[in-house]
């Protein structure tokens, strides 16, 4: 199982390893020199309407700052740097074995650029006649005569770099081509080691700058029989550990077959499991006033049903007594009206 993650996070922390430290100038001490302060200049102080920038003696140039012609830079580069990074074992072997997979799949040797069309088929592995090759005519010959031909032709075009890269001894960019995977060297390299963009690596020691170029997987390789055969002894099957890395094996998937839909609906699996339960939503209950709402004060208080009830009645009997009282007046107001 490929992780093109895995991958080009340690391709990217290897590739570090190859730096050398660099900074700018800084001798400090008396007579030192230190880059961006080579001049004798000082600070005018406040009161005469400038910047208080130090400033060369005879000429009021400001010097020293970063935003000053001939100044330091700014966060002035050291030596003292962490220059390289540590990978774990772990990572770096999944990582290389990532890229050994990705090599024999020619969907992704193509993707990465490499015109294999006319190759019969991935990885390529021919004889350990190869390793002795001496001359690079020989050599030549052999990757026109396997399908290469057009491979080589897509490597002998050389790119001029964009960028200050041009100044700093990286003029031209080379494609990469096949990589030679060899087990004994019999005058292999010395054979290959002059065409453009072919590589050469003995198969104990498989670097992934060289499998996986870029951090992009699908190198594509051509391996002698002898260098295919070991590969089992170095990295082990799927079965078996390393005979030649203690505790090792290779990574496998959890499942062997991915298919989990398949596997779910299988007579097997729905042979065994319980009949399906009627779904049932369970909502999220809303917060209701139960000032206004009378079932709300019913569910928290169960003898609001009685409280109404007495209210009800009590008011009737108010109601009837004033309703009494009222006619008794209007009696008394009539006869007194007849009397009179």
């Amino acid at each position: 199982m490929g992780r093109p993650d895995i991958v080009q996070f340690v391709h990217t922390n290897v590739r570090k390893n190859k730096r050398q430290a660099y900074g700018v100038m800084v001798h400090n001490g008396p007579s030192g020199l230190v880059a961006g302060h080579q001049h004798s200049a000082h600070s005018w102080g406040t009161g005469r309407a400038v910047a208080r920038i130090p400033r060369v003696s005879g000429s009021g140039r400001a010097a020293f700052g970063n935003m000053c012609r001939g100044g330091r830079m700014f966060d002035p580069t050291k030596t003292w740097r962490k220059w390289h990074r540590k990978i774990n074992q772990r990572q770096r072997r999944y990582a290389t074995v990532s890229a050994l997979a990705a090599s024999a799949v020619p969907a992704l040797v193509m993707a990465r650029g490499h015109k294999v069309e006319e190759v019969e088929e991935l990885p390529i592995v021919v004889t350990n006649d190869l390793q002795s090759f001496s001359k690079t005519g020989k050599a030549e010959e052999f990757l026109a005569s396997i399908g290469l031909g057009d491979e080589l032709d897509r490597i002998q075009k050389k790119v001029s770099r964009p960028g200050k890269g041009k100044m700093r001894n990286r003029r031209f960019k080379q494609k990469r081509g096949p990589l030679i995977i060899y087990d004994s060297d019999e005058n292999i390299v010395r054979a290959f080691r002059n065409l453009k963009g072919v590589d050469l690596c003995q198969v104990g020691r498989l670097n992934l700058l060289q499998l996986a170029p870029g951090g992009h997987l699908g190198r594509l390789c051509i391996w002698t029989q002898a260098a295919f055969e070991k590969l089992n002894s170095i990295y082990g099957d799927g079965d078996s550990f390393s005979k030649e890395k203690k505790g090792y094996r290779l990574p496998r998937s959890l499942m062997t077959n991915s298919d989990l839909t398949r596997i779910i609906n299988s007579d097997e699996i729905q042979s065994v499991l319980n009949p399906a339960k009627p779904h049932t939503k369970l909502g999220i209950r809303k917060k209701k006033n139960p000032l206004t709402n009378l079932d709300e004060m019913r569910r928290l208080n169960p003898y609001r049903n009685q409280q109404i009830r007495n209210e009800i009645l009590g008011k009737r009997k108010r109601t009837s007594k004033t309703d009494k009282n009222v006619r008794k007046a209007q009696k008394a107001r009539i006869f007194k009206e007849i009397s009179a």
